[in-house]
């Protein structure tokens, strides 16, 4: 089988550390995929990359076949397959919204600009550093060459904390739990969808009837996950996120079973629920195994879940005329 190359940004951070072992081990594309790993950090961190080379060599994975580091993306991006965009400047004291969306913006122009200069034409991309969503917009408006409806945003985090807090209000196993979907923007507006989602093959209303608990601590719970675990730690979420990346690669790559689906970031052009057709959302998606996906269509919103998914897309908006500016001497968007 052919050698996949496999890049991740930010390899010298905690969500990396988290997740190039596991890549590594066959996690995420298989336990017959070979993999070769390019590993993307700053100059400044390359000390510290290099000994998450050492480690990695010395674990004698057998599907590792290369590892490559460095800090030119031109040299990283070169024919991989998949694109994982870990490093981000966190949000900082005093730091809006749209300084930390500017700064970020650097990072993903540059990103993208390498991606559709080298990349594999068919490379799968998901951007995991945050604000995920508008730094995929990015990142996919500075690569044109490649389909658009290759780019995701990282919304699988959502979804499993979503999955793991109905499990526990139930008292049943994970696994009882499917058809959970988080609509919109990877933000404290995202919406945990309890309408559709079932426990043991019944309506989630069916099994937790306290409807009041699951608009209110359920859903503010899920949205709010991760400050909590920052309060919690003094880091944020690390393991989590890269078990989340796991897993939304995965989601492309073997087949959605019948009737089920999972959330990711996609672009909105063409969508069925009448999103604005310029933002990276969250949709409920299946996949037949091969990459590709397609939106789950058909599923209707109550007026709890309309207004809620409304905030969100008005909130992704927001972002977008926030940085908009960076795309008109392009001309990419109006």
């Amino acid at each position: 089988m052919a050698v996949k190359n496999v890049v991740v940004t930010g390899g010298a951070g905690q969500i990396a550390y988290s997740l190039l072992f596991r890549i590594a081990n066959g996690d995420m594309l298989g336990k017959d995929q070979p993999i070769a790993l390019h590993i993307l950090e700053l100059p400044e961190a390359m000390q510290a990359l290099e000994g998450v080379r050492m480690e990695l060599l010395d674990c004698a994975f057998p599907l590792l076949k290369e590892i490559r580091i460095g800090s030119d993306p031109n040299e990283m991006f070169k024919d991989c397959h998949y694109a994982l965009l870990v490093g981000a400047k966190p949000r900082g004291p005093g730091m809006e919204r749209g300084d930390l969306l500017n700064e970020n913006a650097k990072i993903f122009i540059a990103q993208g600009q390498a991606l559709n200069a080298v990349a594999n034409a068919d490379v799968k991309v998901l951007v995991v550093g945050n604000p995920c969503n508008t730094n995929c917009l990015i990142t996919m408006k500075n690569a044109p060459r490649i389909p658009k409806k290759n780019f995701h945003a990282m919304m699988r985090l959502d979804q499993n904390r979503a999955i793991a807090l109905l499990a526990q209000k139930a008292q049943v196993e994970v696994s009882q739990v499917t058809h959970v979907a988080v609509w919109g923007n990877h933000s404290v507006t995202q919406v945990p969808d309890f309408v559709h989602a079932q426990i043991s093959g019944k309506p989630v209303l069916e099994k937790i009837t306290d409807r009041k608990w699951l608009e209110n601590d359920f859903m503010t719970t899920v949205q709010k996950r991760g400050a909590a675990i920052l309060a919690a730690r003094g880091k944020s979420s690390a393991a989590s996120a890269a078990a989340a990346a796991i897993d939304a690669i995965r989601s492309l790559v073997t087949p959605t079973p019948a009737g089920q689906w999972f959330s990711t970031g996609v672009f909105s052009a063409g969508n069925p629920y009448d999103i604005d057709e310029e933002l990276f959302f969250s949709f409920p998606c299946r996949s037949k195994g091969d990459g590709n996906y397609e939106i789950v269509s058909g599923l209707s919103w109550d007026e709890f879940l309309t207004k809620k998914i409304r905030a969100s897309e008005q909130e992704l908006i927001e972002e977008r005329t926030l940085i908009q500016h960076l795309f008109k001497p392009q001309g990419v968007l109006s």
